[in-house]
Order: C-alpha cells, then sequence, then structure tokens
C-alpha cells in the first residue's frame, strides 16, 4: 500500500487525533447543539488535516503554504469554538485544556511547514 507525504507528517497525525478528540467532546454536547457548536467544531477540526493533506499534493510551495495558512485558520477556529463551548459548559475545564494544547501544538508545526514551503 503506498503512503503518502502529507501521512509521514508529525502535524497531519496529530491533526488527525485533535479531529477525533474534538468528534468524542462533542458527543455530549446538548442535542440542539448537532446544527450549531458541534457541526461547527467537528467541520473546523477535519479542515486540520484535510488542508495539509490538499496542500502536500499542490506544484508550487506558495500553493502548498497557502493551504497551511487555511489549515492553521481552521485550527484557531476550533479554539475559538471550544472556548465559546467552555463558557456555555458544554465541555469541562479539563477538556478545553487538552483541545488548547493539541492546538498549541499543531499551530507551530503547521507555521514551521508553512516558512519552510515560503522559504524554501
Amino acid at each position: 500500500m503506498h503512503i503518502y507525504s502529507f501521512e509521514k507528517l508529525e502535524v497531519w497525525k496529530e491533526a488527525i487525533k485533535l479531529a477525533v478528540n474534538t468528534y468524542n467532546y462533542t458527543k455530549s454536547f446538548p442535542k440542539e447543539e448537532e446544527f450549531g457548536l458541534i457541526s461547527q467544531m467537528r467541520r473546523s477540526s477535519v479542515s486540520v488535516s484535510s488542508n495539509i493533506a490538499e496542500g502536500t499534493a499542490r506544484l508550487t510551495n506558495k500553493d502548498k503554504a497557502h493551504f497551511m495558512t487555511i489549515a492553521y485558520s481552521s485550527t484557531l477556529e476550533l479554539l475559538n469554538q471550544a472556548i465559546i463551548s467552555k463558557e456555555l459548559q458544554f465541555i469541562s475545564e479539563e477538556n478545553y485544556k487538552s483541545i488548547r494544547l493539541e492546538v498549541e501544538s499543531i499551530t507551530n508545526k503547521i507555521n514551521a511547514l508553512r516558512n519552510h514551503f515560503l522559504n524554501a
């Protein structure tokens, strides 16, 4: 089985974990949030790894860097939604801190990857 280049990236692997964790955290949200925060958080979290993967397939480094910027933005969008969820007491302080630590690690790696593409 062929392994694509994005599958070898540590940041992509972390982004997959972030998406899985986000799905798990949002399982306990109120039912009325199914089309609100649950949907938004899940889409944001999936967007991170998806844009990293798509970016690696682009031909120019400028294009690759652009997709890393989108992935970075999706990560911050998820953090914003996690903050709102914490304020609404939909997620625990512990889960919020976990998301925040994951976001910090992923954004640092995405930024480094983006800079690599811009300076290559």
